[in-house]
């Protein structure tokens, strides 16, 4: 049932001197409630004396007998229960009106209609100063957003101020608020401080409310779809949550990390205006304090404090965090598959499958891992190889067909493409393969070698393996690509190009030794 006036406490405290407001936070009553029964005495002229022999309900009923008329006709609902209902996902006012009819029809009581019903629930929150769950439900969204005042951080080295900015995020229920400082807006960084702070909160929430800043929403039309940046879109996927940006212009969307980028103005920039910080991790150490005593501080409009709230009611709601933490990814697109099914990235090879040969996939590119997608569908994992490692090869054994040599090209034909062409191209070949586990690694670079006597000549290829062989036990392309394109090589080449074309001799054709020129 509704909770009824303690109108005798209320008399008693009065007569000893209690002020409104300390009998409405003592007895946990609304002020205007305590008004009323002020009131109600001095029309009655009655003292604590006069009603002390009464019983609660019997003081209540002197006091108000119209209420009491109306409690004793009605099945008055319980607030307190539907206070608690509502903090449940999907929970409405009318769905718990509902009930309660329903209710009030299974035990032949009588209920009081919607209007009654939505209006006696708010003089409940209102009178026992407790949050609108009609506006905020706990563990359903998170705002975030850059906090306009920024902070100063001395570079040490250079005597130089750098600006500090602050990333909030605020749980609108609770207020619980999280605040991460940086030395950047960018993309990367906006995502780091969301990864952050779900982990400071301890899990995410269904909806997450942000700005239309430029790192995280592409477009955001009046009419159509919502289109964020592609990082963004995946670490949402990753987290299973729906971003809504807030309508351009429209702060009110987002009015719980409004309220908390002002108030942090005071709690953290302002406490900390007179300190002078020379590394972020004293920075950082710096704001912890202060928002943890920010989200302990009690409320002045409601009981509790933020962290009390977050912990009593909001924690338990929030979903878990995924086992496996979100890795921001970098995609690279239209990467062919070469014939020795790899293809590269940053000067290192990753196989895939043999049957995506020379077709184009996409790349997706974390800190430590580089997926291959084909047609949105992810067909090879490698662990990525360190910045410092190059030409290095990645190969899955099941990525490379039963019989290799079964595609267009295959160890011993290369070979012998090079020793057409010369003895010290053949060498280059031979050494190509001679440091591999698999031969397969190497095919792409005897073609792009070979390849090189297509745009400069058979001769040329020779000189260039001959030069590069005296310098380097296993030229590379670049290297020879280097020789053929050095304009202080072009006498060495048409030297070496004469020689080689003298050695080569000249060879008559089938058709001369077959008689055609006998009956000279």
């Amino acid at each position: 049932m509704a909770r009824k006036i303690p109108v005798k406490r209320v008399i008693q405290y009065r007569d000893q001197g209690f002020s409104r407001n300390m009998i409405a936070k003592t007895q946990k009553v609304g002020r205007s409630s305590v008004s009323d029964v002020f009131k109600r005495a001095d029309e009655l002229n009655l003292s604590y004396e006069d009603i002390k022999e009464l019983s609660d309900k019997e003081a209540y009923r002197l006091f108000f007998p119209e209420r009491y008329q109306s409690e004793v006709l009605y099945t008055l609902p319980e607030y307190d229960k539907i206070h608690k209902e509502l903090q449940s996902v999907g929970v409405t006012l009318k769905l718990l009106w509902q009930e309660y009819v329903d209710q009030c029809n299974d035990t032949n009581g009588i209920a009081v209609g919607y209007t009654k019903f939505c209006e006696d629930y708010q003089k409940h929150i209102d009178q026992y100063r407790l949050t609108n769950h009609l506006t905020h439900k706990p563990g359903v969204s998170i705002q975030v957003d850059w906090s306009g005042a920024t902070m100063q951080l001395l570079d040490p080295a250079t005597g130089e101020l750098r600006k500090v900015y602050l990333f909030v995020g605020t749980l609108p229920y609770s207020q619980y608020t999280y605040v991460e400082p940086t030395l950047d807006m960018k993309s990367n960084t906006w995502l780091h401080c969301h990864m952050n702070m779900f982990a400071f909160f301890g899990g995410t929430t269904v909806r997450l409310i942000c700005d239309n800043l430029k790192t995280g929403v592409i477009s955001h039309p009046k009419e159509g779809d919502i289109i964020l940046n592609e990082q963004y879109e995946a670490l949402a996927n990753h987290y299973v949550m729906a971003i809504m940006p807030a309508q351009v212009r429209k702060p009110k969307q987002k009015a719980a990390v409004e309220g908390a980028v002002g108030k942090i103005a005071t709690a953290v920039i302002a406490s900390l205006r007179n300190e002078l910080f020379t590394s972020m991790g004293d920075l950082k150490v710096a704001i912890r304090e202060k928002m943890m005593a920010f989200n302990e501080t009690p409320f002045q409009k409601r009981e509790g404090s933020r962290q009390l709230i977050f912990a009593e009611t909001e924690q338990a709601k929030l979903r878990p965090l995924p086992l496996v933490p979100y890795e921001i990814a970098e995609w690279v697109y239209g990467r062919k598959v070469k014939l020795d099914c790899h293809i590269s990235y940053q000067k290192n090879h990753y196989s895939c499958p043999y049957q995506y040969v020379k077709k184009k996939v996409d790349l997706k590119v974390t800190h430590h891992f580089l997926e291959i997608y084909f047609q949105d569908e992810r067909i090879a994992t490698h662990k990525r190889f360190p910045q410092y490692k190059e030409y290095a090869f990645s190969t899955s054994p099941e990525h490379l067909p039963d019989q290799f040599n079964q595609l267009e090209w295959n160890d011993q034909r290369l070979l012998n493409w090079g020793l057409k062409i010369g003895p010290y191209t053949h060498k280059v070949i031979q050494r190509v393969f001679e440091n591999l586990l698999l031969k397969e690694q190497g095919y792409q670079s005897c073609l792009s070698i070979l390849n090189l006597s297509k745009k400069y000549s058979n001769a040329a290829l020779e000189t260039a393996c001959q030069v590069a062989l005296e310098k380097v036990y296993s030229p590379k392309y670049r290297q020879l690509n280097a020789i053929l394109t050095n304009p202080a090589n072009n006498k060495t080449m048409e030297n070496a190009q004469s020689t080689y074309t003298e050695s080569m001799g000249f060879v008559r054709g089938a058709d001369y030794y077959g008689g055609k020129h006998n009956d000279k």
